[in-house]
C-alpha cells in the first residue's frame, strides 16, 4: 500500500511541476502516473550505472554533477512518454529539482516519520 500511495504523491508532484515551470507539460494525470512509474524505474536501473559511472566528475564538482544526471534522466523520461515535454535542459534541471522537493514534502505530510529513526527528544 505504501509503494502506491508513493506513486500517487510522485504523480501528483509532476503534475504540480507543470503549473509552476511554464516549459514542461504533462497531457494529464493519466500520463502522470506512467511518467511517475517511468522516472521510478529509471532511477532504480539506470541511475545507479550513471552515478558510478561519473563518480570522478561528481567528486570534482563537490556532487554538483549529479544535479546534472537527474536532469538528463528527466529529459530521458519525457522521450519515453508520449504526452511529456520537457523544453530544454534548463526546464529538466528546475524540473527535477523541483519534482523531488515536491515529493519530498507530500510524502512527509502523508507519512510524517519514518519508523526506525531516533528521536533524540
Amino acid at each position: 500500500m505504501h509503494v502506491i500511495v508513493t506513486w500517487l504523491l510522485n504523480a501528483l508532484a509532476l503534475l504540480v511541476v507543470t503549473y509552476i515551470i511554464p516549459s514542461i507539460h504533462i497531457r494529464g494525470f493519466g500520463t502522470a502516473l506512467v511518467i511517475a512509474l517511468v522516472l521510478g524505474l529509471i532511477n532504480t536501473l539506470l541511475r545507479p550505472v550513471l552515478v558510478l559511472l561519473t563518480l570522478p566528475v561528481t567528486i570534482l564538482t563537490l556532487g554538483l554533477f549529479l544535479l546534472v544526471i537527474n536532469a538528463l534522466l528527466f529529459q530521458l523520461a519525457a522521450w519515453f512518454v508520449k504526452g511529456f515535454e520537457v523544453s530544454g535542459f534548463w526546464a529538466a534541471l528546475f524540473g527535477s529539482i523541483l519534482y523531488s522537493v515536491i515529493s519530498w514534502i507530500l510524502s512527509a505530510l502523508v507519512f510524517g516519520h519514518r519508523t526506525g529513526v531516533t528521536r533524540w527528544y
